[in-house]
């Protein structure tokens, strides 16, 4: 595995030692198929798109044994595979997936309310979001979380800059 790959699965929560590439095949398949609907929504101007993507988002966020992707992942990639699935996300991926939920409903909200140029705006960010995981295996909103998470308890990040690249 690369570093940068190893740093990306530290970033979403989860061990070093349990790095591997099933582990970041798994954890990639979320980005990868936002990063699909998020252009879709972005081609065709899509309120109900993005409103629909983030209600997935937020019930993966609130029900965490029950998200939607895994469980696709899980049932249709996995499996076939004869490979493991894997828990409950770790709290900086749930708060990847909650910042997700949040800007593609706003997304939506403002594309219902007729306001397209604010809308890009918060598109362009999805879109630089989705594309620093998928291309450069670096979760911003996971990075914010282990920032916020020192700030917040007066401790170091649940992981070292230097480790996780934020």
């Amino acid at each position: 595995m690369r570093e940068s790959q190893i740093r990306f699965i530290r970033q979403l929560g989860f061990p070093a030692a349990g790095a591997s590439d099933g582990l970041y095949g798994a954890q990639m398949f979320q980005p990868r198929i936002i990063g699909g609907l998020v252009a879709m929504g972005i081609f065709f101007q899509s309120a109900w798109l993005f409103l629909a993507l983030s209600a997935v988002l937020w019930w993966s966020t609130l029900v965490p044994t029950q998200n939607l992707f895994d469980a696709f992942y899980s049932r249709f990639v996995a499996r076939p595979r004869g490979s493991a699935a894997f828990g409950v996300a770790p709290a900086p991926r749930l708060f990847a997936q909650t910042m997700a939920a949040a800007v593609t409903f706003v997304i939506g909200a403002l594309l219902v309310l007729g306001a397209t140029r604010t809308a890009w705006v918060l598109e362009a960010m999805a879109v630089i979001a989705v594309g620093a995981a998928v291309f450069r295996d670096f979760c911003g909103a996971a990075c914010v979380f282990h920032r916020v998470r020192g700030l917040m308890t007066r401790q170091r990040p649940l992981v070292t800059s230097a480790a996780h690249g934020c």
